[in-house]
Protein backbone atom coordinates (compact mmCIF):
# COMPACT_ATOMS: atom_id res chain seq x y z
CA UNK A 1 0.00 0.00 0.00
CA UNK A 2 3.18 2.62 0.58
CA UNK A 3 3.39 2.19 -3.14
CA UNK A 4 -0.42 3.20 -3.99
CA UNK A 5 0.57 6.38 -1.45
CA UNK A 6 3.97 7.13 -2.30
CA UNK A 7 2.23 7.68 -6.07
CA UNK A 8 -0.73 9.72 -4.91
CA UNK A 9 1.27 12.17 -3.47
CA UNK A 10 3.55 12.58 -6.26
CA UNK A 11 0.70 12.59 -8.99
CA UNK A 12 -1.39 14.83 -5.90
CA UNK A 13 -0.13 18.21 -7.22
CA UNK A 14 -0.17 16.72 -11.26
CA UNK A 15 -3.98 15.98 -10.41
CA UNK A 16 -5.43 19.11 -8.63
CA UNK A 17 -3.86 21.48 -11.41
CA UNK A 18 -5.97 19.33 -14.37
CA UNK A 19 -8.86 20.73 -15.48
CA UNK A 20 -11.26 17.54 -15.27
CA UNK A 21 -14.29 19.21 -15.44
CA UNK A 22 -13.51 21.34 -17.58
CA UNK A 23 -15.15 -12.99 -40.58
CA UNK A 24 -12.03 -15.82 -40.26
CA UNK A 25 -9.33 -16.47 -43.35
CA UNK A 26 -9.07 -19.70 -44.20
CA UNK A 27 -5.28 -20.78 -43.20
CA UNK A 28 -3.65 -20.80 -46.76
CA UNK A 29 -4.84 -17.67 -47.60
CA UNK A 30 -2.78 -15.43 -49.70
CA UNK A 31 -2.24 -12.15 -48.12
CA UNK A 32 0.79 -11.41 -50.59
CA UNK A 33 -1.63 -8.94 -52.60
CA UNK A 34 -2.21 -6.63 -49.25
CA UNK A 35 -0.07 -3.34 -49.75
CA UNK A 36 1.21 -2.68 -46.38
CA UNK A 37 1.09 0.93 -44.90
CA UNK A 38 4.70 1.02 -44.92
CA UNK A 39 5.03 1.48 -48.89
CA UNK A 40 6.12 4.93 -49.87
CA UNK A 41 4.05 7.55 -50.57
CA UNK A 42 3.41 7.32 -54.16
CA UNK A 43 2.87 3.55 -54.41
CA UNK A 44 0.00 4.23 -51.96
CA UNK A 45 -1.37 6.86 -54.34
CA UNK A 46 -1.11 5.15 -57.21
CA UNK A 47 -2.79 1.54 -55.47
CA UNK A 48 -5.73 4.21 -54.51
CA UNK A 49 -5.96 5.45 -57.90
CA UNK A 50 -6.04 2.36 -59.30
CA UNK A 51 -8.33 0.57 -57.34
CA UNK A 52 -10.98 3.34 -57.57
CA UNK A 53 -11.63 1.36 -61.08
CA UNK A 54 -11.37 -2.33 -59.44
CA UNK A 55 -13.87 -4.99 -58.03
CA UNK A 56 -12.65 -5.14 -54.22
CA UNK A 57 -10.88 -7.93 -53.84
CA UNK A 58 -12.40 -10.51 -51.32
CA UNK A 59 -10.66 -13.39 -49.40
CA UNK A 60 -13.68 -16.24 -49.05
CA UNK A 61 -14.82 -17.32 -45.19
CA UNK A 62 -16.28 -20.84 -45.39
CA UNK A 63 -17.00 -20.64 -48.72
CA UNK A 64 -19.44 -17.79 -48.86
CA UNK A 65 -19.92 -15.14 -51.35
CA UNK A 66 -21.56 -12.18 -51.49
CA UNK A 67 -25.59 -11.27 -52.80
CA UNK A 68 -25.95 -9.17 -55.58
CA UNK A 69 -26.02 -5.47 -54.81
CA UNK A 70 -29.68 -4.93 -56.04
CA UNK A 71 -31.09 -7.98 -54.42
CA UNK A 72 -29.75 -7.02 -51.31
CA UNK A 73 -30.63 -3.02 -51.63
CA UNK A 74 -34.59 -4.79 -52.60
CA UNK A 75 -34.40 -6.80 -49.39
CA UNK A 76 -33.33 -3.68 -47.62
CA UNK A 77 -35.51 -1.42 -48.53
CA UNK A 78 -38.38 -3.33 -47.49
CA UNK A 79 -37.05 -3.47 -43.81
CA UNK A 80 -36.88 0.42 -43.45
CA UNK A 81 -38.86 1.58 -40.72
CA UNK A 82 -38.23 5.28 -39.87
CA UNK A 83 -39.38 4.70 -35.62
CA UNK A 84 -37.77 7.79 -33.51
CA UNK A 85 -37.82 7.75 -30.22
CA UNK A 86 -37.18 10.51 -27.51
CA UNK A 87 -34.05 12.48 -28.19
CA UNK A 88 -33.10 12.58 -24.49
CA UNK A 89 -33.07 8.91 -24.49
CA UNK A 90 -31.26 8.06 -27.59
CA UNK A 91 -28.56 10.96 -26.82
CA UNK A 92 -27.88 9.05 -23.63
CA UNK A 93 -26.70 5.33 -25.38
CA UNK A 94 -24.58 7.83 -28.24
CA UNK A 95 -21.59 8.13 -26.79
CA UNK A 96 -18.83 10.57 -29.23
CA UNK A 97 -15.09 10.25 -27.53
CA UNK A 98 -12.31 11.36 -29.09
CA UNK A 99 -8.54 10.59 -28.90
CA UNK A 100 -6.19 12.35 -26.92
CA UNK A 101 -3.66 11.29 -28.82
CA UNK A 102 -0.80 13.61 -31.01
CA UNK A 103 -0.84 10.78 -34.08
CA UNK A 104 -4.58 10.78 -34.52
CA UNK A 105 -6.34 14.12 -34.38
CA UNK A 106 -5.34 15.98 -37.44
CA UNK A 107 -7.14 13.56 -39.62
CA UNK A 108 -10.34 14.21 -41.78
CA UNK A 109 -10.44 17.81 -41.31
CA UNK A 110 -11.91 18.56 -44.76
CA UNK A 111 -14.91 16.43 -44.97
CA UNK A 112 -18.75 17.84 -44.76
CA UNK A 113 -19.80 16.99 -40.89
CA UNK A 114 -23.50 16.04 -41.27
CA UNK A 115 -25.76 14.70 -38.60
CA UNK A 116 -27.87 11.97 -38.72
CA UNK A 117 -31.17 12.12 -37.74
CA UNK A 118 -32.04 9.35 -34.48
CA UNK A 119 -34.10 6.49 -35.12
CA UNK A 120 -35.33 3.52 -32.67
CA UNK A 121 -33.37 0.25 -31.69
CA UNK A 122 -29.85 2.62 -31.78
CA UNK A 123 -29.78 3.59 -35.64
CA UNK A 124 -29.08 6.34 -37.53
CA UNK A 125 -30.87 7.59 -40.69
CA UNK A 126 -28.25 9.86 -42.87
CA UNK A 127 -29.99 11.74 -45.58
CA UNK A 128 -27.54 13.42 -48.56
CA UNK A 129 -28.89 15.33 -51.28
CA UNK A 130 -25.58 15.56 -53.40
CA UNK A 131 -22.66 13.58 -54.36
CA UNK A 132 -19.92 13.85 -52.01
CA UNK A 133 -17.99 12.87 -49.02
CA UNK A 134 -19.62 13.03 -45.72
CA UNK A 135 -19.10 12.32 -42.26
CA UNK A 136 -20.92 11.55 -39.84
CA UNK A 137 -20.79 12.77 -36.32
CA UNK A 138 -22.38 10.32 -34.28
CA UNK A 139 -20.03 7.42 -35.57
CA UNK A 140 -17.36 8.95 -37.26
CA UNK A 141 -18.45 6.81 -40.49
CA UNK A 142 -17.26 8.73 -43.87
CA UNK A 143 -19.08 7.75 -46.50
CA UNK A 144 -18.40 8.78 -50.45
CA UNK A 145 -21.45 8.33 -52.63
CA UNK A 146 -22.23 9.39 -55.85
CA UNK A 147 -26.08 10.71 -55.79
CA UNK A 148 -28.70 11.63 -53.63
CA UNK A 149 -29.37 9.00 -50.99
CA UNK A 150 -30.47 8.02 -47.95
CA UNK A 151 -27.99 5.64 -45.44
CA UNK A 152 -29.28 3.87 -42.34
CA UNK A 153 -26.95 2.25 -40.09
CA UNK A 154 -26.14 1.22 -36.65
CA UNK A 155 -23.43 -0.23 -34.51
CA UNK A 156 -23.51 -4.01 -34.15
CA UNK A 157 -21.66 -6.09 -31.10
CA UNK A 158 -18.85 -7.82 -32.70
CA UNK A 159 -19.37 -11.00 -29.63
CA UNK A 160 -21.70 -12.23 -32.11
CA UNK A 161 -19.10 -12.95 -34.75
CA UNK A 162 -16.64 -14.10 -32.56
CA UNK A 163 -15.89 -17.38 -34.07
CA UNK A 164 -15.63 -15.91 -37.53
CA UNK A 165 -12.61 -13.87 -36.41
CA UNK A 166 -9.47 -16.09 -36.10
CA UNK A 167 -5.98 -15.51 -35.29
CA UNK A 168 -4.15 -13.71 -37.06
CA UNK A 169 -6.60 -11.05 -36.97
CA UNK A 170 -7.97 -8.52 -34.34
CA UNK A 171 -10.75 -6.46 -34.04
CA UNK A 172 -9.43 -3.20 -35.28
CA UNK A 173 -12.86 -0.77 -34.45
CA UNK A 174 -16.33 -0.63 -34.53
CA UNK A 175 -18.67 -3.05 -36.53
CA UNK A 176 -21.90 -1.39 -38.52
CA UNK A 177 -24.45 -2.62 -40.28
CA UNK A 178 -25.37 -0.33 -43.32
CA UNK A 179 -28.30 -0.38 -45.53
CA UNK A 180 -28.99 1.71 -48.60
CA UNK A 181 -28.80 1.23 -52.55
CA UNK A 182 -25.10 -0.25 -52.58
CA UNK A 183 -24.84 1.06 -56.29
CA UNK A 184 -25.08 5.20 -54.46
CA UNK A 185 -21.85 4.38 -52.31
CA UNK A 186 -18.81 4.56 -53.98
CA UNK A 187 -16.98 3.75 -50.37
CA UNK A 188 -16.91 4.03 -46.87
CA UNK A 189 -14.44 4.69 -44.48
CA UNK A 190 -14.66 3.34 -40.92
CA UNK A 191 -13.12 4.39 -37.77
CA UNK A 192 -10.79 2.26 -36.03
CA UNK A 193 -9.55 2.13 -32.41
CA UNK A 194 -5.77 1.81 -32.55
CA UNK A 195 -2.99 4.41 -32.50
CA UNK A 196 -1.09 3.55 -35.49
CA UNK A 197 2.07 5.96 -34.19
CA UNK A 198 5.54 4.17 -35.23
CA UNK A 199 4.30 0.74 -36.35
CA UNK A 200 2.53 1.88 -39.12
CA UNK A 201 4.38 -0.36 -41.59
CA UNK A 202 4.00 -3.64 -39.70
CA UNK A 203 0.17 -3.43 -40.08
CA UNK A 204 -2.41 -4.61 -42.23
CA UNK A 205 -6.02 -3.90 -42.55
CA UNK A 206 -8.76 -5.59 -44.16
CA UNK A 207 -12.56 -5.30 -43.73
CA UNK A 208 -14.54 -8.12 -42.00
CA UNK A 209 -17.62 -8.20 -44.20
CA UNK A 210 -20.54 -10.54 -42.78
CA UNK A 211 -22.35 -12.26 -46.08
CA UNK A 212 -26.44 -11.78 -45.54
CA UNK A 213 -26.54 -15.84 -46.57
CA UNK A 214 -24.14 -16.86 -43.76
CA UNK A 215 -20.13 -16.95 -43.26
CA UNK A 216 -18.02 -13.70 -43.55
CA UNK A 217 -15.30 -12.64 -45.90
CA UNK A 218 -12.09 -10.46 -45.34
CA UNK A 219 -11.80 -8.02 -48.13
CA UNK A 220 -9.45 -5.81 -49.63
CA UNK A 221 -9.14 -2.01 -47.98
CA UNK A 222 -8.24 0.84 -50.77
CA UNK A 223 -6.41 2.76 -48.41
CA UNK A 224 -5.86 3.88 -44.20
CA UNK A 225 -5.41 6.57 -42.34
CA UNK A 226 -4.11 7.24 -38.78
CA UNK A 227 -8.02 7.37 -37.58
CA UNK A 228 -9.92 5.61 -40.44
CA UNK A 229 -10.20 2.67 -42.90
CA UNK A 230 -11.38 3.03 -46.50
CA UNK A 231 -13.49 0.39 -48.45
CA UNK A 232 -14.64 -0.09 -51.77
CA UNK A 233 -18.43 -0.72 -51.10
CA UNK A 234 -19.15 -4.22 -52.95
CA UNK A 235 -22.47 -5.28 -51.17
CA UNK A 236 -23.84 -4.46 -47.81
CA UNK A 237 -23.99 -5.90 -44.57
CA UNK A 238 -22.46 -6.16 -41.12
CA UNK A 239 -19.02 -4.57 -41.89
CA UNK A 240 -15.92 -3.55 -39.64
CA UNK A 241 -12.39 -2.89 -40.06
CA UNK A 242 -10.29 -5.97 -38.39
CA UNK A 243 -6.09 -5.65 -37.76
CA UNK A 244 -3.64 -8.25 -38.56
CA UNK A 245 0.30 -6.74 -36.68
CA UNK A 246 3.51 -8.17 -36.00
CA UNK A 247 4.11 -5.47 -33.07
CA UNK A 248 2.02 -5.50 -30.15
CA UNK A 249 -0.97 -3.01 -30.66
CA UNK A 250 -1.73 -0.21 -29.26
CA UNK A 251 -5.59 1.11 -28.12
CA UNK A 252 -7.18 4.40 -27.88
CA UNK A 253 -8.80 3.19 -24.23
CA UNK A 254 -12.17 4.72 -22.79
CA UNK A 255 -12.83 3.79 -18.50
CA UNK A 256 -16.52 4.06 -17.91
CA UNK A 257 -17.98 4.42 -14.65
CA UNK A 258 -21.41 2.65 -13.30
CA UNK A 259 -22.51 3.12 -9.86
CA UNK A 260 -25.59 0.08 -8.12
CA UNK A 261 -28.40 2.31 -7.03
CA UNK A 262 -29.93 0.43 -4.19
CA UNK A 263 -30.84 1.59 -0.72
CA UNK A 264 -27.60 0.69 1.25
CA UNK A 265 -25.43 3.43 2.62
CA UNK A 266 -22.21 2.33 1.05
CA UNK A 267 -21.19 3.01 -2.56
CA UNK A 268 -20.40 0.78 -4.64
CA UNK A 269 -18.95 0.99 -8.35
CA UNK A 270 -18.02 -0.46 -11.92
CA UNK A 271 -15.18 0.82 -13.62
CA UNK A 272 -14.39 -0.36 -17.13
CA UNK A 273 -11.89 -0.18 -18.90
CA UNK A 274 -12.77 -0.25 -22.93
CA UNK A 275 -11.25 0.54 -26.00
CA UNK A 276 -12.61 3.06 -27.47
CA UNK A 277 -14.82 1.54 -29.88
CA UNK A 278 -18.80 2.57 -30.10
CA UNK A 279 -19.39 -1.79 -30.22
CA UNK A 280 -17.38 -2.39 -27.12
CA UNK A 281 -19.11 0.88 -25.47
CA UNK A 282 -22.38 -0.18 -26.23
CA UNK A 283 -22.11 -3.95 -25.26
CA UNK A 284 -20.95 -2.12 -21.49
CA UNK A 285 -24.47 -0.61 -21.51
CA UNK A 286 -26.33 -3.15 -22.88
CA UNK A 287 -24.57 -5.33 -20.03
CA UNK A 288 -25.20 -3.06 -17.27
CA UNK A 289 -28.93 -1.98 -18.58
CA UNK A 290 -30.13 -6.12 -18.39
CA UNK A 291 -27.89 -6.89 -15.25
CA UNK A 292 -30.40 -7.95 -12.30
CA UNK A 293 -28.58 -4.57 -10.18
CA UNK A 294 -30.08 -1.60 -11.40
CA UNK A 295 -27.30 1.15 -12.33
CA UNK A 296 -26.71 5.01 -12.94
CA UNK A 297 -23.45 6.17 -14.96
CA UNK A 298 -21.18 8.49 -13.54
CA UNK A 299 -20.28 11.01 -16.35
CA UNK A 300 -16.33 11.49 -16.00
CA UNK A 301 -14.25 12.60 -18.73
CA UNK A 302 -13.79 8.69 -19.75
CA UNK A 303 -10.93 9.52 -22.66
CA UNK A 304 -7.61 7.48 -21.28
CA UNK A 305 -4.56 10.20 -21.67
CA UNK A 306 -2.31 7.39 -22.37
CA UNK A 307 -2.53 4.17 -25.02
CA UNK A 308 -3.50 1.06 -23.57
CA UNK A 309 -1.39 -1.82 -24.59
CA UNK A 310 -1.98 -5.58 -24.88
CA UNK A 311 -0.67 -7.69 -22.83
CA UNK A 312 0.22 -5.18 -20.36
CA UNK A 313 -0.96 -4.79 -16.45
CA UNK A 314 -2.71 -1.87 -15.19
CA UNK A 315 -4.00 -1.24 -11.84
CA UNK A 316 -6.97 1.14 -10.30
CA UNK A 317 -6.15 3.44 -6.86
CA UNK A 318 -8.22 5.31 -4.61
CA UNK A 319 -7.76 7.69 -2.58
CA UNK A 320 -9.03 7.40 0.12
CA UNK A 321 -8.53 3.84 -0.03
CA UNK A 322 -10.94 1.57 -1.42
CA UNK A 323 -11.84 -2.16 -1.62
CA UNK A 324 -11.19 -2.88 -4.94
CA UNK A 325 -11.78 -5.89 -7.19
CA UNK A 326 -8.85 -7.42 -8.72
CA UNK A 327 -6.71 -4.88 -7.43
CA UNK A 328 -4.55 -5.27 -11.07
CA UNK A 329 -5.78 -6.48 -14.14
CA UNK A 330 -4.20 -7.00 -17.58
CA UNK A 331 -5.76 -5.40 -20.72
CA UNK A 332 -7.28 -7.47 -24.13
CA UNK A 333 -9.62 -5.75 -26.29
CA UNK A 334 -12.81 -7.38 -24.95
CA UNK A 335 -14.59 -6.59 -27.92
CA UNK A 336 -15.29 -10.76 -29.10
CA UNK A 337 -16.39 -11.65 -25.57
CA UNK A 338 -20.11 -11.81 -24.60
CA UNK A 339 -19.25 -10.96 -21.25
CA UNK A 340 -17.20 -7.56 -20.39
CA UNK A 341 -14.93 -7.48 -18.06
CA UNK A 342 -14.88 -5.09 -14.79
CA UNK A 343 -13.27 -3.83 -11.67
CA UNK A 344 -15.66 -3.14 -8.99
CA UNK A 345 -15.11 -0.07 -6.21
CA UNK A 346 -16.37 -0.35 -2.94
CA UNK A 347 -16.75 2.15 -0.05
CA UNK A 348 -18.27 1.60 3.19
CA UNK A 349 -18.92 5.63 3.38
CA UNK A 350 -20.17 7.14 0.44
CA UNK A 351 -17.38 9.87 0.68
CA UNK A 352 -15.81 11.76 -2.38
CA UNK A 353 -12.92 10.09 -4.20
CA UNK A 354 -10.11 10.01 -6.59
CA UNK A 355 -9.68 7.03 -8.79
CA UNK A 356 -6.01 6.92 -10.80
CA UNK A 357 -5.86 4.33 -13.98
CA UNK A 358 -2.15 3.53 -13.49
CA UNK A 359 0.17 1.38 -15.88
CA UNK A 360 2.05 -0.78 -13.02
CA UNK A 361 5.40 -1.03 -14.51
CA UNK A 362 5.75 2.30 -15.60
CA UNK A 363 3.59 3.63 -12.47
CA UNK A 364 2.05 5.87 -15.04
CA UNK A 365 -1.17 7.81 -14.77
CA UNK A 366 -3.06 6.51 -17.90
CA UNK A 367 -6.75 7.78 -16.51
CA UNK A 368 -7.94 9.82 -13.53
CA UNK A 369 -11.03 11.14 -12.01
CA UNK A 370 -12.35 12.77 -9.18
CA UNK A 371 -15.92 11.68 -7.88
CA UNK A 372 -17.90 13.71 -5.71
CA UNK A 373 -20.68 12.75 -3.63
CA UNK A 374 -22.83 15.23 -6.09
CA UNK A 375 -22.06 13.12 -9.20
CA UNK A 376 -24.68 10.08 -7.13
CA UNK A 377 -26.51 12.55 -4.89
CA UNK A 378 -28.20 15.30 -6.93
CA UNK A 379 -30.01 12.40 -9.45
CA UNK A 380 -31.09 10.30 -6.75
CA UNK A 381 -32.23 13.08 -4.60
CA UNK A 382 -34.24 14.55 -8.04
CA UNK A 383 -35.75 11.49 -8.43
CA UNK A 384 -37.19 11.07 -4.59
CA UNK A 385 -38.07 14.74 -5.02
CA UNK A 386 -40.05 13.95 -7.80
CA UNK A 387 -42.21 11.00 -6.81
CA UNK A 388 -43.16 12.99 -3.57
CA UNK A 389 -43.27 16.56 -3.95
CA UNK A 390 -46.59 16.09 -6.50
CA UNK A 391 -48.15 13.80 -4.43
CA UNK A 392 -47.30 16.33 -1.24
CA UNK A 393 -48.90 19.26 -2.84
CA UNK A 394 -52.03 17.27 -4.30
CA UNK A 395 -53.05 16.00 -1.08
CA UNK A 396 -52.40 19.62 0.35
CA UNK A 397 -54.55 21.29 -2.37
CA UNK A 398 -57.65 18.29 -1.91
CA UNK A 399 -57.54 19.31 1.92
CA UNK A 400 -58.14 23.34 1.12
CA UNK A 401 -60.64 23.12 -1.38
CA UNK A 402 -63.16 19.94 -0.85
CA UNK A 403 -65.61 19.76 1.31
CA UNK A 404 -65.27 17.65 4.12
CA UNK A 405 -67.24 14.71 2.50
CA UNK A 406 -65.18 14.84 -0.71
CA UNK A 407 -61.74 15.02 1.00
CA UNK A 408 -63.37 11.50 3.23
CA UNK A 409 -64.03 9.68 0.27
CA UNK A 410 -61.25 10.84 -1.47
CA UNK A 411 -58.87 9.80 1.87
CA UNK A 412 -60.78 6.23 1.56
CA UNK A 413 -60.47 5.48 -1.87
CA UNK A 414 -56.40 6.61 -1.59
CA UNK A 415 -56.06 3.77 2.03
CA UNK A 416 -58.86 1.01 1.31
CA UNK A 417 -57.17 -0.16 -1.62
CA UNK A 418 -57.75 -4.31 -0.66
CA UNK A 419 -60.17 -4.55 -3.48
CA UNK A 420 -58.12 -3.00 -6.16
CA UNK A 421 -54.65 -4.91 -4.88
CA UNK A 422 -56.58 -8.08 -5.76
CA UNK A 423 -58.27 -7.45 -8.96
CA UNK A 424 -56.18 -7.82 -11.93
CA UNK A 425 -56.71 -5.90 -15.27
CA UNK A 426 -58.65 -6.69 -18.23
CA UNK A 427 -58.28 -5.83 -21.93
CA UNK A 428 -60.98 -4.12 -21.72
CA UNK A 429 -59.50 -1.71 -19.15
CA UNK A 430 -56.04 -2.06 -21.24
CA UNK A 431 -57.52 -1.01 -24.25
CA UNK A 432 -59.99 2.07 -22.54
CA UNK A 433 -56.36 3.30 -21.01
CA UNK A 434 -54.35 2.86 -24.03
CA UNK A 435 -57.39 5.24 -26.07
CA UNK A 436 -56.11 7.88 -22.92
CA UNK A 437 -52.63 7.55 -23.52
CA UNK A 438 -51.12 10.54 -25.81
CA UNK A 439 -47.78 11.02 -27.78
CA UNK A 440 -45.65 10.44 -24.75
CA UNK A 441 -46.58 7.04 -24.15
CA UNK A 442 -43.24 4.97 -25.25
CA UNK A 443 -41.61 7.85 -22.58
CA UNK A 444 -44.44 6.45 -19.64
CA UNK A 445 -43.46 2.60 -20.85
CA UNK A 446 -39.75 3.11 -20.07
CA UNK A 447 -40.01 5.47 -17.12
CA UNK A 448 -43.38 4.61 -15.22
CA UNK A 449 -43.56 0.84 -15.97
CA UNK A 450 -40.22 0.15 -16.73
CA UNK A 451 -40.53 -1.74 -19.73
CA UNK A 452 -37.48 -2.17 -21.38
CA UNK A 453 -36.50 -0.15 -24.73
CA UNK A 454 -36.53 -3.53 -26.44
CA UNK A 455 -40.06 -4.32 -26.03
CA UNK A 456 -40.90 -1.26 -27.48
CA UNK A 457 -39.23 -1.86 -30.64
CA UNK A 458 -40.51 -5.49 -30.66
CA UNK A 459 -44.28 -3.76 -30.66
CA UNK A 460 -43.44 -1.13 -33.36
CA UNK A 461 -41.73 -4.10 -35.72
CA UNK A 462 -45.50 -4.40 -37.34
CA UNK A 463 -47.37 -1.55 -38.69
CA UNK A 464 -50.50 -0.99 -36.51
CA UNK A 465 -52.56 2.01 -35.08
CA UNK A 466 -51.17 4.05 -32.25
CA UNK A 467 -53.37 3.13 -30.09
CA UNK A 468 -52.89 -0.99 -30.72
CA UNK A 469 -48.89 -0.23 -29.74
CA UNK A 470 -50.17 0.98 -26.32
CA UNK A 471 -52.29 -1.40 -25.97
CA UNK A 472 -49.40 -4.01 -26.29
CA UNK A 473 -47.54 -1.99 -24.75
CA UNK A 474 -49.92 -2.19 -21.56
CA UNK A 475 -49.96 -6.06 -22.13
CA UNK A 476 -46.48 -6.37 -21.62
CA UNK A 477 -46.25 -4.59 -18.63
CA UNK A 478 -49.11 -7.02 -17.39
CA UNK A 479 -46.93 -10.22 -18.80
CA UNK A 480 -44.05 -9.13 -16.74
CA UNK A 481 -46.13 -7.90 -13.37
CA UNK A 482 -48.02 -11.62 -13.74
CA UNK A 483 -50.18 -11.42 -10.28
CA UNK A 484 -48.58 -8.01 -9.44
CA UNK A 485 -50.80 -6.61 -12.38
CA UNK A 486 -53.69 -5.25 -10.27
CA UNK A 487 -55.90 -2.03 -11.10
CA UNK A 488 -54.24 -0.81 -7.51
CA UNK A 489 -50.67 -0.95 -8.80
CA UNK A 490 -51.09 0.25 -12.38
CA UNK A 491 -53.02 3.60 -11.03
CA UNK A 492 -49.93 3.91 -8.92
CA UNK A 493 -47.62 3.65 -11.58
CA UNK A 494 -49.11 6.20 -13.51
CA UNK A 495 -51.10 8.28 -11.48
CA UNK A 496 -48.92 11.45 -11.79
CA UNK A 497 -48.66 10.76 -15.19
CA UNK A 498 -51.61 13.15 -16.04
CA UNK A 499 -55.22 14.10 -14.74
CA UNK A 500 -56.85 12.55 -17.21
CA UNK A 501 -55.08 8.91 -16.82
CA UNK A 502 -55.40 9.38 -13.12
CA UNK A 503 -59.20 9.50 -13.26
CA UNK A 504 -59.73 6.41 -15.53
CA UNK A 505 -57.42 4.70 -13.13
CA UNK A 506 -59.93 5.86 -10.54
CA UNK A 507 -63.14 5.07 -12.45
CA UNK A 508 -61.42 1.52 -12.56
CA UNK A 509 -60.83 1.29 -8.91
CA UNK A 510 -64.59 2.34 -8.30
CA UNK A 511 -66.15 0.11 -9.76
CA UNK A 512 -64.53 -2.80 -8.12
Amino acid sequence: MWREERLLRQRSDDYNASSEEKDCPSPNLDTSKDSKSGDDSSSESNSESDSDNEEPKTEKINGEIGESPTQEASTQAKEWKDKELPTDYLNSECIKLKPHCEHCNAENKHNEQVTPRLLSRGQFLLKVDAEGIYECTETGLIFEVNRKVDIKYCVLSWSKYADLVVKPWAVGGPLFDVKCDPTCLTSIQFPHSLCLGHHDSSMTFRVFHVKRSGGASLEYTVDHSASHVKWHVSSLSPVGPVIQSEDTLYHHGAVILYKVVDHNPSLSLRVYVATNNDSFIKDISKSVKHSSKKFMKIDKPPVCQKLLQNGKKYRLISEPEADITPEEIEFVDGSLLKLKSYIEVYLEQPVEFKLLLVETDSEEIVWKAKVRECDWVQHEQSRNVSKSSTGGNRRRKMNSTLPDEEVYDKRMKQTDTSEGAKTLLTDTQLLTLAGKLGKEWIKIAIVNLELDISDIDAIREKEEDVTVYKFQMLKKWQEKEQNNATVQNLYNCLEKVSVEIRDVLEGFLRAI
